[in-house]
């Protein structure tokens, strides 16, 4: 008897993955745990096979945040770089650990540091995803008093993925902190203007503004949960979804 199971399909061709360093961390704790690492990746690397091509941004909370330095008294510019030498560091980490998955990955840096990765160039990143590698963007945009979230946006729309996944520790985007407050709703859509004016805490103003002004749909989901990268290339309705409309 045949099975008439249609295989997984991707729904995009092209996206960006921007995953927090504490993705990489056990839970509530910092550094790398090397089971985190290793199952954040396999679930990259699982997604990979769709046949999708994966550019990833990813943060380094885990180690250090250049904002919660500064609070501490250092110099924020400072603190700030130190905030990208971190991302640097998971990025090694995560690439180690796609490649222990048997998944090609290059690792490119705003910060000139060739003798770990190379330097960040919009046509070698579009160039390696066009050759099947994942490409992990490193060290944000290069520029203190940016974050992440802006790397992330900004890189997106430089390679030309057609959507943004947030991976978070939350199923989606909540009008308060569902961890603290009960009655927090969660919002299945929302345009860039609803998150823009009710201050939610999808990604940053700067970011949310970008994607508006390039019509870059974002989707922000659970990572935890199974599959979650996966059912979201696969184009299934979770998390919370931030459009135009």
């Amino acid at each position: 008897m045949s099975d008439d199971t249609e295989p997984a399909k991707a729904h995009y061709k092209r996206i960006l993955l921007k995953l927090g360093g504490e993705s990489l961390a056990e839970a509530g704790g910092f550094g790398i745990d090397q089971k985190a690492l290793q199952s954040i990746a396999e679930e990259i690397a699982e997604a990979k096979k769709l046949g999708v091509q994966i550019a990833i941004v990813i943060g380094g909370g885990n180690i250090l945040r250049g904002a919660t330095a500064s609070n501490l008294g250092m110099e924020r510019v400072t603190a700030d770089y130190m905030g990208m030498l971190a991302t640097v560091i998971n990025a090694m980490a995560l690439q180690s650990a796609l490649e222990q998955a048997g998944v090609p990955t290059r690792v490119l840096t705003a910060l000139d540091i060739r003798q770990v990765a190379e330097p960040y160039v919009r046509r070698r990143a579009i160039r390696h995803l066009e050759k099947d590698r994942i490409v992990i963007f490193a060290a944000g945009t290069g520029n203190p008093y940016f974050t992440t979230d802006t790397a992330a946006s900004l890189r997106a729309i430089e390679v030309e993925a057609e959507v943004i996944f947030k991976a978070t520790k939350v199923d989606g985007v909540y009008s308060a902190d569902p961890m603290i407050d009960s009655t927090a709703v969660k919002f299945e859509q929302l345009t860039y203007l609803e998150v823009l004016k009710k201050g939610l805490k999808v990604m940053d103003s700067t970011s949310v503004s970008l994607c508006m002004d390039n019509k870059l749909p974002m989707v922000i989901f659970n990572v935890s949960n199974p599959d979650a990268i996966k059912r979201a290339i696969m184009g299934e309705s979770i998390g919370t979804r931030v459009g135009a409309s």
